[in-house]
C-alpha cells in the first residue's frame, strides 16, 4: 500500500501551490476525486482480509481526514486573500472631505397651493379632494355641460377605458363634496331647517390635450364654491379681491370682472387683475373664471335653486406661480431642472 504519510505531505504541498480556487479544486481531484489516490486506496480494501481491512482502513481514514483538513485551510486562506484584495481596491480615503447634500425644498407650485389653502382656510373654506379619473357625470353632466360641448371632444379630453376620463378641471370635487354635504344634512333640509353653508376649495391636478409655453397636458387648478341661502355676486368680489391682495401681498391691486360664459355659472365673468407697480404695472392679466352657480348645477347637488344660491370660481395655481415669481414658461415647472427649482428653496 502507498506510503500514507508521503501522500498527505504531497497533498499539502499541492494545495499550498494552488494560487486560485480553481487550481485548488484540480489538486483536490488528484487525491479525493472519483479517481483520486485516496479513493483508489479505499476501493482496494475489498481485496484484503478482515484484519487487514480494519488496520489499513483506519490508517486511510486518518490520512483522508488530514488531506481534507489541509484542503479546508487552503480554501480559507484563498478566501481571506481575496477579501483582503477587495478591501484594498475598494478602500475609502477617510481623510477626504465628505460630499455635501444640498437641502431640498418645496416645488414652487406646491408652495402656491399651500399659500392658496392657507388664505382660503382663514376665510372658512374647507379643502376638498377627489379622484383624478372621473366619470362623465361628475366631470361634465352634473356641471350643466351640454352633450355637444367642445370640451367633451377627444381634442380636449383624455378618455380612458370603461367610459371614464382624466378630469379636465377640479369642479367634480366640488360636486362630490356638495352631494356628500347635502346627504349629511338631508333631514334638516327636508324639514325646512336648512343646512350649514357649503364653503370649499378644490385644488389638484387636471389633464387636457394641450402643450405649449403657457399650457401643459397636466396642470393644476383650484376651484372654489360657496353655497348658502344668501350668497351673492358681491360676496364673490369681496372674497376673491381679498384673496388676490393677500396672495400677491399687494394692497393696491385692482380686480376687473368681465362678462363671459361658462355652462356651470350664470351670470359668468372672467377675473382680471392689475398691479399698480412692478414689471407688470398697468397691464390687465386674466387669472380666473367665475360666476353665480347655475340653477341646474344646484339641482344636481340635491338642493332647491329657489332657496340656495352661491358662486364658484376657478383659477390656475401654475399661472399664479408664474406671476408671483416672474416665470415666463410653464414647462419649467415640470422639467425637473434642479438649477431652476433651487431658486425657490
Amino acid at each position: 500500500m502507498e506510503d500514507l504519510d508521503q501522500l498527505v505531505a504531497q497533498a499539502r504541498a499541492n494545495f499550498a501551490q494552488s494560487a486560485t480556487p480553481a487550481d485548488l479544486e484540480d489538486a483536490k481531484a488528484v487525491f479525493l476525486g472519483k479517481s483520486g489516490r485516496l479513493t483508489a486506496l479505499m476501493k482496494g480494501l475489498g481485496s484484503l482480509s478482515a484484519d487487514e481491512k480494519k488496520t489499513h482502513g483506519a490508517a486511510i481514514n486518518l490520512a483522508k481526514q488530514a488531506v481534507e483538513e489541509a484542503l479546508q485551510l487552503r480554501r480559507q486562506a484563498l478566501a481571506d486573500a481575496e477579501l483582503e484584495r477587495q478591501l484594498r481596491s475598494e478602500a475609502i480615503d477617510v481623510s477626504l472631505p465628505g460630499r455635501q447634500h444640498s437641502p431640498g425644498g418645496l416645488h414652487p407650485v406646491s408652495m402656491t397651493l399651500e399659500r392658496i389653502e392657507a388664505i382660503f382656510g382663514s376665510m372658512g373654506f374647507e379643502v376638498a379632494d377627489g379622484p383624478e379619473i372621473e366619470t362623465d357625470w361628475f366631470n361634465f353632466t352634473a356641471l350643466n355641460t351640454p352633450a355637444d360641448h367642445p370640451a367633451r371632444s377627444m381634442h380636449d379630453t383624455f378618455y380612458v377605458e370603461g367610459g371614464h376620463l382624466l378630469r379636465t378641471h377640479t369642479s367634480p370635487m366640488q360636486i362630490r363634496h356638495a352631494v356628500q354635504h347635502v346627504k349629511r344634512h338631508r333631514a334638516n333640509i327636508d324639514a325646512g331647517r336648512g343646512m350649514p353653508e357649503i364653503r370649499v376649495i378644490a385644488p389638484g391636478r387636471t389633464y387636457r390635450v394641450d402643450s405649449d409655453a403657457t399650457h401643459s397636458p397636466m396642470f393644476h387648478q383650484c376651484e372654489g364654491l360657496w353655497i348658502g341661502e344668501n350668497v351673492s355676486f358681491k360676496d364673490l368680489k369681496v372674497v376673491f379681491t381679498d384673496f388676490c391682495r393677500s396672495f400677491f401681498e399687494s394692497g393696491d391691486l385692482v380686480l376687473r370682472f368681465r362678462p363671459s360664459f361658462f355652462p356651470f355659472t350664470e351670470p359668468s365673468a372672467e377675473i382680471d387683475i392689475q398691479f399698480a407697480s412692478g414689471p407688470l404695472a398697468g397691464r390687465w392679466l386674466e387669472v380666473a373664471g367665475s360666476g353665480q352657480v347655475h340653477p341646474n348645477v344646484v339641482r344636481n347637488m340635491g338642493l332647491d335653486p329657489e332657496r340656495y344660491i352661491g358662486f364658484a370660481f376657478g383659477m390656475g395655481p401654475d399661472r399664479l406661480t408664474m406671476l408671483r415669481y416672474g416665470v415666463n414658461d410653464l414647462r419649467l415647472f415640470f422639467d425637473g431642472d434642479i438649477r431652476f427649482l433651487a431658486q425657490f428653496r
